[in-house]
């Protein structure tokens, strides 16, 4: 059975920075595209960023050169390190893992950016 765990969200005032935690279990995440996604009320869910198994990184670009996506294969862990962050960024984010045919999801953390 798969199961994706994440951690590290919470409240945050604008330009504060926190590192989101996803723990992988029943599935190896170095031989899946891992993702983080984000999803805000009344809104569609959105990529935020995505490291392939070659290592490969993309990201949105509303969250280039803030946000880094990081993966430790020994740990079976994937994280999300986000800098310089914005009201707009408040979502739930949610840890993916993608492998031919199938696509799990995490139950998703909550990130509130407010003064």
């Amino acid at each position: 059975q798969v199961q994706l765990v994440e951690s590290g969200g919470g409240l945050v005032q604008p330009g504060g920075s926190l590192r989101l935690s996803c723990a992988a279990l029943g599935i190896v995440c170095s031989i899946a595209v891992m993702g983080w996604y984000r999803q805000d009320s009344g809104k569609e869910r959105e990529s935020v960023a995505v490291i392939t198994s070659g290592g490969q990184i993309n990201y949105a670009d509303s969250v280039k050169g803030r946000f880094a996506i990081s993966r430790n294969n020994a740990k079976n862990m994937v994280y999300l390190q986000m800098n310089g962050l914005k009201p707009e960024d408040t979502a739930v984010y949610y840890c993916s893992a993608l492998v031919p045919g199938m696509r799990f999801w995490g139950q998703g953390t909550q990130v509130t950016v407010s003064s």
